[in-house]
């Protein structure tokens, strides 16, 4: 990965957590990254084979609750990472960078555990009967929450259109 696609992954980690701990933190990490880099040869050309790992999935996340959810499991496998990277753990650029993640990780919690949530949801076997009979007592509130916490954007266009018509100051 470039130093573009490491900068590109803190500042979006940075837009989620507020600017202080990146902006004291970011121009050093910066550095150890390129170290890091250099540990592992990332400028091989088979690199760049096969496009990004993280950065094409960070895409299509928009929103700061959204991104939290994704940034959160790009920053486990990170730490992932670290953990089996051996005896290059003992270098201080490579803990200074493990350090940072295992800060950002741990404000990342709760959105670790909606990431748990999500997997779990995909492990539910839906051909299990109890399973079924469970899901279909639950169909009402569940299209219910989804359709009062999101309304559909015509109903809002309409509303904020009324709003401007009585408002003839």
């Amino acid at each position: 990965m470039t130093p573009q696609i490491y900068l590109f992954i803190l500042l979006s980690i940075s837009s989620c957590f507020g600017c202080f701990f990146c902006q004291s933190i970011l121009p050093k990490i910066e550095e150890d990254i390129e170290k890091l880099k250099a540990d592992f040869n990332s400028s091989q050309s088979d690199v760049a084979e096969g496009g990004s790992i993280f950065t094409e999935r960070l895409k299509s996340w928009t929103e700061a609750t959204e991104k939290k959810i994704i940034l959160s499991q790009i920053i486990s496998m990170y730490l992932k990472m670290f953990d089996n990277i051996g005896p290059a753990t003992s270098k201080l650029h490579v803990k200074n960078i493990h350090n940072a993640l295992h800060t950002l990780n741990n404000s990342l919690t709760e959105s670790f555990k909606k990431v748990k949530d999500l997997m779990e949801l995909a492990k539910l076997p839906m051909n299990d009967k109890k399973i079924q009979r469970k899901a279909v007592n639950e169909l009402f509130p569940t299209l219910q929450k989804l359709l009062l916490d999101h309304p559909t954007t015509h109903v809002k266009r309409k509303r904020s259109q009324n709003q401007k018509r009585k408002c003839k100051c």
